[in-house]
């Protein structure tokens, strides 16, 4: 199932420009809009995977440490099986479908753009979801512990607070 591709990179004058590929040495370009992935998102949560199902019953409602999860959130170009804002905890349940080299790559650049913005990324197995929940329940809830430190830019990106300027108190 493709759930999501490498982010667009929006030139300075607006609009998408797909990054380069394979570009030795350079940093990949962040794009920084959701605007093609809520489509994808809400499909999503049409189509969710049996685990994703089990997990969702035993993330909902706050069960985790009083932590919100947002089932199929898009966060930055992609779309997360599971988010927690307040966290900066991002949750995939992965299939069959992440054990091409391809995938592993393509899991590999997400998880660092990702990382790079803040999130911090648990990845577990459809069979553990399956056959050993408690202990995955176990290990979200460990990863929830310890919000990484968010530069004030990025928490404060709202234009009521400033449209993302960098923000310190004084």
């Amino acid at each position: 199932m493709e759930r999501d591709r490498a982010p667009l990179s929006p030139p300075a004058s607006g609009g998408g420009v797909p990054a380069k590929a394979g570009t030795e040495g350079a940093p990949p370009r962040i794009r920084l809009g959701e605007r093609n992935s809520r489509p994808l998102a809400k499909r999503l949560r049409r189509k969710m995977t049996d685990a994703e199902t089990i997990l969702l019953s035993r993330l909902r409602g706050r069960q985790i440490k009083g932590l919100k999860f947002r089932r199929q959130h898009p966060v930055l170009a992609y779309v997360a099986d599971f988010a927690c804002i307040e966290a900066r905890l991002i949750v995939e349940v992965d299939g069959a479908t992440h054990a091409t080299d391809a995938e592993r790559a393509h899991d590999e650049r997400r998880n660092w753009l990702l990382t790079r913005a803040g999130w911090r990324i648990v990845r577990v197995q459809n069979n553990d979801v399956y056959k050993n929940l408690e202990a995955t329940l176990d290990l979200i809830q460990r990863s929830a512990g310890c919000a990484p430190s968010v530069p004030d830019f990025v928490r404060d990106a709202s234009p009521a607070s400033g449209g993302g300027k960098p923000h310190r108190e004084e």
